[in-house]
């Protein structure tokens, strides 16, 4: 068992490995300016914007495919591919008598948008209406298997009255309905023949046999070559109307592995890390001190929050006071300190202080009690065993399979940190990686985990949890893995919460609810919560324009703006 000075040790260590990694550099080449390089940790599993939910798509589709509206620098919603967002005020939006899917008396909203005159996709076809529609129908499909399917289902009806102008017919007027959230926009005139079997679309969409069809994408890029898993290359889309991009090719690259990544960056084989999936605060502080005059590295805290998912159907890990005693047994003040110098807090629940519905009043906190957590398995039948690991009464060891994204150089350590501690209150930990697009695409959203599955959840201010907490959310075979609530979570106050809160405009009453959903997220834990991440973008210094906003949407989103420095 490894004493507490040696296990401070290897986390301060860990600072001292990552700088070692930057000795194996060259000379840094002249950077191409009509081509920008990017690295990242991960590979998308699909580029369609609709099927999964990643990160690394999401930075791809910033800058090749708009929505109609997103969260911007101000955390406020902002049009992308409509003109303005309605409202109740300017008489674009209004309320009508509706009832919830239950039958219960509530306000619904019509609001009325026009899509820009100017927005084409990559072959010339006009961005229409008839893709807002398509959109719907793809989104709503109950075997389509979208992620965030009540998006879809919430609109009850789409008024077109020409080829710009609609009014989205919402079952229930909640407190973000001037944005359209995560509904996407779809190219009927490529993509109605892939949705001819519904079921099939994930798998049929051109987005994932034909990528690299310009008229899928209507950003300032298009994706024109593919090179799967390993990377994306973006050319400019020659029928996009807005600014004038700086460079005529933009290549994302995967490296998941975060030490080779740093490597190919002082090498020049890549231009800059996207501070979105690049390296870890520790390696990016350790790299600052060494090549600071080389590059510009930006510390930007944000709504990313690292957690440890919990397979609630695993018999072990449903009962509460096992998780809870799992969150006990780890110091996590001690791993934000040394392995992160303090920039990434520890994590209470799943919204960030910054947020501003956050509360911490009527949250419960775990602090570090090895104690507490042995006692709290001894209640739970798991009292301590041969060769250091507890048994309950049938024999069975107290094992827990931990799983993360291959690769990634903190997260692996993170992981043996925690079986380190899990290990002194007779917990055995099971490690066991996956490529990023496996563990994702496969592991996580097919829920295919026996334990405990280490990732972050990035999100939009005052994100409601519909996705990851409510039980109409747990993907299943039946709904083609709709849904993002992998833990198998079923809680009916936070289902009553998550359904009162979306529907209630004064602030102040919504804060409350919100207060009751953390409560309730921390007493049962659904999900370990470790730490909230800081994005380290380290970029060259002749880029400038680069604007993190701190939150889901990516930094990709304003990639025309990037500019090479006179």
């Amino acid at each position: 068992m490894i004493r507490r000075r040696s296990l401070l040790a290897m986390l301060a260590a860990s600072t001292t490995v990552s700088a070692g990694a930057g000795g194996l550099s060259s000379p840094v080449r002249a950077a191409p300016r009509d081509t920008l390089t990017i690295g990242l940790t991960q590979y998308p599993g699909t580029l369609n914007p609709m099927i999964d939910s990643m990160l690394a798509k999401s930075y791809v589709l910033g800058a090749s495919q708009r929505q109609l509206t997103i969260e911007g620098h101000d955390w406020e919603p902002v049009p992308q591919l409509v003109v303005k967002l309605p409202s109740l005020e300017d008489g674009d939006a209004e309320r009508f008598p509706s009832k919830t899917e239950a039958g219960e008396p509530v306000d619904g909203v019509r609001k009325t948008y026009a899509l820009r005159d100017d927005a084409y996709w990559g072959d010339g076809t006009p961005v229409t209406t008839a893709d807002v529609l398509f959109g719907w129908e793809v989104g709503r499909h109950p075997d389509t298997g979208v992620a965030n399917f009540r998006a879809y289902r919430d609109v009850l009806d789409i008024v077109v009255h020409d080829d710009k102008r609609f009014t989205v017919v919402e079952r229930k007027l909640d407190y973000r309905y001037r944005s359209m959230g995560d509904f996407q926009v779809l190219p009927v005139h490529l993509e109605r023949p892939a949705f001819a079997e519904p079921r099939e679309y994930r798998n049929r969409t051109l987005y994932q046999t034909d990528p690299a069809n310009p008229g899928l994408w209507n950003g300032p890029y298009r994706v024109a070559r593919v090179e799967t898993g390993a990377r994306i290359v973006l050319a400019r889309n020659e029928h996009w109307k807005g600014t004038r991009p700086a460079f005529d090719r933009v290549e994302v690259r995967a490296i998941e592995n975060t030490s080779a990544l740093e490597a190919n960056l002082l090498s020049g084989s890549i231009d800059m890390i996207a501070g979105e999936l690049g390296l870890a605060v520790d390696q990016a502080i350790a790299f600052e001190k060494r090549h600071g005059d080389r590059f510009a590295v930006l510390y930007q805290p944000g709504l990313v929050y690292e957690h440890l998912d919990v397979m609630l159907d695993n018999p072990v890990l449903a009962d509460r006071r096992v998780r809870q005693a799992l969150i006990l047994a780890v110091d996590r003040q001690a791993i934000s300190d040394r392995l992160f110098a303090g920039k990434q807090p520890v994590a209470d629940g799943f919204v960030h202080p910054l947020d501003r519905v956050h509360a911490s009043d009527s949250v419960p906190t775990y602090g570090f009690d090895p104690s507490r957590a042995a006692a709290l398995l001894e209640e739970a039948g798991w009292p301590p065993g041969p060769q250091g690991v507890r048994m309950n009464g049938k024999g069975e060891r107290l094992s827990v399979e931990l799983m993360t994204t291959a690769g990634n150089r903190t997260r692996e350590l993170v992981e043996q940190v925690l079986a380190d501690y899990w290990k002194r209150v007779g917990v055995e930990t099971r490690i066991r990686n996956e490529p990023a697009r496996v563990f994702f695409g496969e592991t996580v959203q097919k829920r295919r985990f026996t334990g405990l599955a280490m990732f972050a959840w990035l999100s939009a201010p005052e994100s409601l949890p519909r996705t990851t907490l409510h039980s109409e959310s747990i993907p299943t075979e039946a709904n083609n893995w709709a849904g993002q609530n992998a833990t198998g979570f079923r809680n009916a106050e936070m289902d009553r919460l998550i359904d009162a809160a979306e529907i209630e405009l004064d602030p102040d009453r919504r804060k409350a609810l919100w207060a009751e959903m953390q409560r309730i997220y921390a007493t049962e834990l659904p999900a370990i919560p470790l730490y909230f991440r800081a994005e380290p973008y380290i970029l060259p210094n002749w880029l400038t324009g680069v604007r993190p906003t701190g939150h889901k949407y990516t930094t990709t989103n304003w990639i025309e703006d990037w500019r090479v420095a006179e």
